[in-house]
């Protein structure tokens, strides 16, 4: 045992002189003797060329060329590893260093073929910080999904209660029954939009356009709700090919309260002056509690968890609400309920439940009228932005007539 633990001492020492070696090397400039006289002992040491995955000698090595490229040019270029623009600003340097001297990636054994230096000097943390800095609030590619993850018993629909506690939210101030939430009924209706003929066949609006997020930059708005709907109308028209007219029109500055009389008007004359639109989205984000996160995971992205919202012109209190009459509260019932299933069906856990309350909400101006509520003020800008795509594929396929 005591020869043993000797033997241990002797290695630890001998790690620790190669590193003093290593950081005297660096500080004189010696970027070719490190590798010639530390790095093949601290490999032996380590058995690094046993066990490739070991991080101490990871860090050491991405140390050594972070930190050498970094003394180079320090005098021409002040950073902090604390702030963003510095991080950058250090690896765009060590990376021309590596372009002029014609090294194709970090040129170092032991390192696996897939991983980048700046993989391994900044933590996973520290990338999206600068991602988001720069504007990219995504933190992956979107993967669509191809085919449903859960297939739903379409039989026990038929059953009023099952559908109402499984499907529907309904507020407290107000009511529904199966003469309402008929899921026959629901899932007969035609909800696919034609795409044939000139003009816009999808409008995004906003009642509430001032609507933000937890790291929502203010006066910004592509951090707002209305940069969400700017990306809702891109994915729907690039990927999707429909027609989308998104009007930023603010109706909430002023007083929140009167916000949908406010818009009312404009809605009725863009649908007069566009005969083409077949859906109007009023897109909005919820508020909740400060301690709620609506947050879930699709295709591996921290998602914001999004719900469709009717209103059903009812009350508790005073039974229909007749000055608030909707032609259209079948179709828009029936509509939001398709959607909620091919939600349900493709991406589990993203849709909350519909939710149900009291008025009209601006929803009689059309039968294929939605209100959806992406995230709360809780969600962070890329949560929110990540929800997009899912959002505009479970819409496409609603309204392409793919689903359900």
């Amino acid at each position: 045992m005591g020869r043993r633990w000797t033997k241990l001492g002797q290695e630890n020492a001998l790690f620790f002189l190669a590193v003093a070696c290593l950081l005297i090397l660096l500080e004189v400039g010696f970027k070719e003797q490190l590798f010639s006289l530390v790095y093949p002992g601290i490999s032996y040491l380590t058995g690094f060329y046993e066990k490739q995955d070991n991080e101490l000698c990871k860090l050491i090595v991405s140390f050594s060329n972070g930190y050498y490229g970094y003394r180079k040019e320090q005098e021409a270029l002040s950073v902090s590893v604390e702030n963003m623009a510095g991080v950058q600003g250090m690896l765009f340097y060590y990376e021309r260093e590596e372009e002029e001297a014609g090294i194709s990636g970090p040129g170092n054994e032991g390192l696996a073929e897939d991983e980048s230096m700046d993989e391994i000097f900044l933590s996973q943390d520290l990338q999206q910080e600068i991602a988001r800095e720069n504007g990219a609030f995504y933190s992956a590619e979107f993967v669509k999904a191809t085919q449903p993850s859960v297939v739903i018993d379409y039989e026990k629909l038929l059953d009023f209660e099952y559908l109402r506690k499984h499907f529907y939210t309904v507020d407290a101030s107000t009511d529904i029954g199966p003469e309402r939430l008929d899921a026959r009924r629901m899932l007969s209706y035609d909800a696919t939009v034609s795409t044939e003929g000139d003009g816009p066949q999808i409008l995004i609006y906003h009642t509430h356009s001032q609507e933000g997020f937890a790291d929502s930059i203010p006066g910004d708005e592509a951090t707002s709700i209305i940069g969400v709907g700017d990306e809702l109308a891109r994915v729907l028209e690039e990927e999707y090919g429909f027609s989308v007219l998104h009007h930023k029109g603010v109706y909430d500055v002023e007083s929140r309260d009167y916000a949908y009389s406010a818009a009312g008007p404009d809605i009725e004359r863009i649908l007069k002056e566009n005969p083409s639109i077949q859906v109007v989205i009023d897109l909005h984000r919820d508020g909740v509690a400060d301690s709620t996160r609506l947050v879930t995971t699709v295709g591996g992205r921290p998602t914001a968890q999004f719900m469709f919202f009717n209103g059903v012109s009812f009350l508790k209190s005073t039974g229909p609400v007749d000055y608030l009459e909707n032609p259209y509260m079948e179709e828009n019932l029936a509509f939001s309920f398709q959607m909620k299933l091919a939600a349900d069906e493709y991406y589990p856990g993203f849709s909350r439940n519909i939710y149900l309350k009291g008025l009209r909400y601006n929803m009689h101006y059309c039968p294929k009228s939605l209100l959806i509520e992406v995230g709360a003020q809780t969600n962070t800008v890329e949560e929110v932005m990540n929800a997009v795509e899912p959002i505009a594929h479970i819409l496409a396929m609603v309204m392409k007539g793919e689903k359900p």
